[in-house]
């Protein structure tokens, strides 16, 4: 099987440029570059998916280039957008491009990372005009889809022109890098062609390039893949934790799961077809599921990380909270912390936490055998919280119930 026939069987491509082509060029290395807008000073995990597939044709024995769009991240992309984007600063959109550089440095192994404002900032308008606007003629860019369908909302010369500065990008990387291939996002075709066209109009209609673009993935119900409830997945573990990305994956669904481990997994696909046939097999055991967080993590934030990740949610389902580092015990209950004195009777405690409205309430869930303290049960009404009860010599962390959780940092000072 082939680098594409791989990359089709995982449900990874949606268009090319001339498949026949493509797979002729892709018979020896060739150079590849694909783009990332810097829209963030993290990527996420939706852009892992053209990141791995950069990963996937490294492998492959070709040589990669990925762009971070320190130029193009001035003016903004229309793709897929209903409104014009917000513009950035020129020094957010350089701590952004230095941000996923870095990101792209640690992915992109057989290749380079580079930032196309080295090869456009120095670029007038005459030159702009001259040497590349003319071979774009107006009718050619409203019929682009991504064009004609904000021509009722409108769009403004600026993200018109995006387009035809992605063009140069590839144009500049073929005559300087011998770049042949393009990849980018299905949103990107339209950007992806209109850098064929430049390069051909140029350089003659005998060149030999391409491209292809990704799917978008989509989970089972339409929902755009990479979004949860806290926000976009980020690959920077400050800006997205690698428990947040591995509680993610592990909690999709049955489908998903099966569809995300071949389009992120580096097993080969008769592996992940065995997991997946297993997973069917035991649908409670979530095997897909496991073997998706688990993996991506690895690769993502490393073997390290993701052990640590695996000890937190096994302490977690077994209730052993004092084995987990302070880290982990904030990342994981952080959002429930409140301060409160010490030296405190354990029902007051309760009521003052509001896990408890009443005194009445509070002996109830007491002798109900409803409180756990550190993952101990606690039935004794007259039990006083000191700092002897503490993790840490600071937290305690008060479970009622099953789900209802409460971490008391411990302060007294005045």
């Amino acid at each position: 099987m082939d680098i594409i026939d791989e990359l089709e069987a995982r449900g990874l491509i949606k268009d090319f440029s001339n498949r026949d082509e493509v797979k002729e060029l892709l018979k020896t290395p060739q150079t590849i570059y694909c783009g990332f807008d810097p829209s963030a000073k993290s990527m996420h995990l939706g852009n892992f998916v053209a990141i791995s597939t950069l990963m996937r044709l490294a492998n492959a024995g070709h040589h990669i280039i990925a762009v971070a769009g320190g130029l193009t991240g001035m003016i903004g992309d229309p793709s897929g957008k209903k409104s014009e984007r917000q513009l950035l600063s020129v020094s957010q959109v350089e701590e952004n491009v230095s941000g996923i550089k870095n990101q792209l440095e640690h992915f992109i192994k057989n290749g380079r990372v580079l930032n196309n404002a080295s090869w456009l900032k120095e670029m007038t308008m005459i030159e702009f005009l001259r040497d590349y606007g003319k071979y774009f003629p107006i009718n050619y860019m409203l019929n682009k889809e991504i064009v004609a369908s904000r021509l009722d909302s409108g769009n403004s010369y600026t993200e018109y022109s995006y387009s035809i500065i992605q063009a140069i990008d590839f144009l500049h990387l073929y005559q300087k890098e011998n770049c042949t291939l393009q990849i980018g996002g299905s949103d990107q075709w339209g950007n992806l062609t209109s850098g064929l066209e430049l390069i051909r109009k140029v350089e003659g209609n005998e060149v030999k390039v391409g491209g292809f673009t990704l799917n978008l993935l989509l989970d089972s119900s339409g929902k755009k893949f990479g979004k949860s409830e806290g926000g976009a997945l980020y690959l920077d573990e400050t800006m997205c934790s690698p428990y947040r990305l591995y509680q993610y994956l592990i909690n999709t669904g049955d489908e998903d799961a099966a569809r995300y481990l071949k389009v992120f997994s580096f097993k080969s696909l008769e592996e992940i077809n065995s997991i997946i046939k297993e997973h069917r097999e035991n649908l409670g055991l979530r095997i897909a599921q496991k073997a998706l967080a688990k993996e991506v993590v690895t690769i993502i934030h490393g073997e390290e990380k993701c052990q640590e990740v695996l000890k937190m949610s096994e302490c977690l389902f077994k209730g052993d909270y004092a084995s987990l580092s302070r880290d982990n015990l904030l990342e994981l209950f952080g959002e429930y912390l409140v301060l409160h004195p010490s030296n405190i009777l354990l029902e007051d405690l309760l009521i003052d936490i509001k896990a408890a409205a009443s005194k009445r309430e509070a002996r109830e869930f007491i002798k109900g055998n409803s409180i756990a303290i550190n993952g101990e049960k606690i039935t004794d009404l007259n039990k006083i919280i000191t700092v002897n009860d503490a993790l840490f010599n600071e937290f305690v962390l008060i479970k009622r119930g099953k789900k209802n959780f409460y971490l008391v940092r411990l302060n007294d000072e005045k």
